[in-house]
């Protein structure tokens, strides 16, 4: 296990001691949230690529005419789609301003 963050993190094999046990956790930690936010933006990229483009082209010209997909929208995939767009987008900055907060080495207890 030890290795395996050290490879991971870049740590010298002799940070894991009980001096060094808060540095430790600040990396630990900070490439957690690095991979949430990572996660969040790659699935809300690909959410949005999933999902229809909101002009219909030409027939938006014409005026819309009423389908049984455009009446049950709440309950369609696009609708769906959308919404856990947004709940990606708010996690991803949810995750993000968690990040920058624990920057701040007082929270730390690092000198730098």
């Amino acid at each position: 296990m030890k290795s395996l963050l050290t490879a991971l993190l870049a740590i010298p094999e002799d940070s894991f001691t009980a001096s060094n046990a808060s540095s430790t956790a600040y990396h630990i930690v900070s490439l957690v949230f690095i991979i949430l936010m990572f996660v969040a933006a790659l699935t809300a990229v690909i959410l949005v690529l999933l999902q229809p483009g909101n002009s219909q082209g030409i027939d938006a010209l014409g005026g819309s005419s009423e389908t049984f997909y455009g009446k049950n929208k709440g309950k369609s995939t696009e609708a769906i789609l959308k919404r856990w767009t947004i709940v990606c987008l708010v996690a991803l900055a949810v995750f993000a301003v968690i990040y920058f907060i624990l920057q701040v080495p007082a929270i730390w207890g690092l000198n730098s």
